[in-house]
């Protein structure tokens, strides 16, 4: 077994880990069908009663975008809803590969990709609710496409700059190690250590500075969950949803973000460029923004739709992780998120609170969550950064020092 196979057998085995006769939907770019392929081969040799491939092409989407009306994006044909619906009834397990060209929409008005995105996302919403509330299993994993790897190394040829990606890819996800399955086995009581710090503490609220200027204070809900590394869906399988994953999440309160976060690492945002930007809140809303790459593009994901301008998560990465540690900057955020602390503008985790998974959107917005049909990651985690944890009581806890665990 190569190396891109043990990666697609860590999808199948760690990532959703795949049950005997349950289905799995693969979503995938078309430029990744090889890969997508062998994930397909790794799950019939896991059980699985059957597999369905959805493939995708971005080059397609810009020629959609540059020449439909808005009135043709915004329409979702019901038997793409129906679609989702019949992926999360069946309990089907979902991978999704994510590989995107971070130049490829640069010219395409971003209004026509919002309306686009905000569509689908409507149409979807009882889907990817199912998702977040860990209803099905799911896992993202990424593989090289020629547009992305040129965009990594942009000085090698792309036959090289393909295989380049690959290999940091590959040492990521530790799918290079002799047995990739046991390493993230392993690797996942790191996790439950943090976790359990967190949790047994119960923060009120974390205070977040870096000489680039993040000044942040990030208040917490009562009764909110930590979690990383592995997660348990609702049918008490575990799995994990991204590989690779260096992070420990939660769920800030929607309410009470004040201050500023400047980012640290660029973002792509359906297809395209934000860089240098940064954001700042008043009682959490977004009250101000700005970039110095992809300005237009900051807008629209901020306001892309209800509770896109709030905060859903924050995460802690340490600047030493494996990738950190690789200084490579991916220009996809299933990896560059895993370099540093991060939060997402959007939906939160309703698994971030407890009891949040029978929680309909005005029951996650009282307990202190923010609900909306938008998921966006930014990072902001730099060698400086301090992140000290406030009790209710005023005692404070070191949690990041120079950007590293201090606990």
């Amino acid at each position: 077994m190569n190396n891109q196979q043990k990666l697609a057998e860590l999808a199948v085995k760690i990532g959703v880990n795949l049950q005997p006769d349950q289905s799995l939907v693969i979503n995938t770019p078309i430029e990744c069908s090889d890969f997508a392929r062998m994930v397909a081969e790794a799950a019939y040799k896991a059980g699985a009663w059957d597999v369905r491939m959805n493939y995708s092409d971005e080059k397609f989407s810009r020629i959609r975008y540059k020449n439909a009306g808005l009135k043709a994006l915004e329409e979702v044909p019901q038997w793409f809803v129906d679609k989702q619906k019949d992926v999360v009834s069946r309990g089907a397990a979902v991978i999704s590969i994510y590989a995107e060209d971070p130049d490829l929409f640069a010219d395409v008005d971003p209004t026509k990709i919002k309306a686009a995105s905000a569509a689908v996302q409507r149409a979807t919403e009882a889907y990817h609710m199912a998702m977040m509330n860990n209803q099905c299993r799911w896992c993202v994993v990424s593989v090289p496409t020629a547009g992305w790897a040129k965009k990594v190394f942009p000085d090698v040829p792309e036959d090289e700059a393909t295989d380049k990606l690959w290999a940091a890819i590959l040492k990521a996800t530790r799918a290079d190690l002799e047995d990739p399955v046991a390493a993230w086995q392993a690797c996942n009581q790191n996790f439950e250590a943090k976790t359990k710090f967190l949790n047994d503490h119960q923060f009120d609220k974390f205070i977040y500075k870096n000489g680039r200027g993040t000044c942040i204070e990030v208040g917490m809900p009562e009764n909110h969950i930590w979690a990383g590394g592995s997660e348990k869906a609702q049918d008490g399988v575990e799995f994990f949803p991204n590989i690779p994953t260096e992070e420990v999440f939660c769920a800030p309160h929607r309410d009470r973000i004040n201050g500023t976060l400047v980012s640290s690492h660029p973002l792509v945002y359906n297809g395209q460029l934000i860089d240098k930007f940064s954001l700042s809140f008043k009682d959490g809303v977004v009250t101000g923004y700005t970039a110095q790459v992809g300005q237009d593009a900051l807008k629209t994901l901020v306001e892309a739709s209800k509770g896109s301008d709030r905060l859903g998560e924050i995460a802690l990465v340490p600047y030493h992780s494996p990738i950190s540690d690789m200084n490579l900057l991916f220009y996809n955020t299933l990896f560059d998120e895993n370099a540093s602390c991060h939060f997402a503008l959007g939906a939160a985790y309703p698994t971030c609170v407890e009891g949040g998974e029978t929680m309909d959107p005005e029951a996650l917005k009282a307990a202190g969550l923010n609900y909306s049909t938008t998921h966006v990651d930014f990072m902001v985690g730099t060698e400086d950064l301090s992140i000290v944890g406030v009790k209710k009581d005023g005692t404070e806890v070191q949690i990041f020092k120079d950007g590293d665990w201090a606990i």
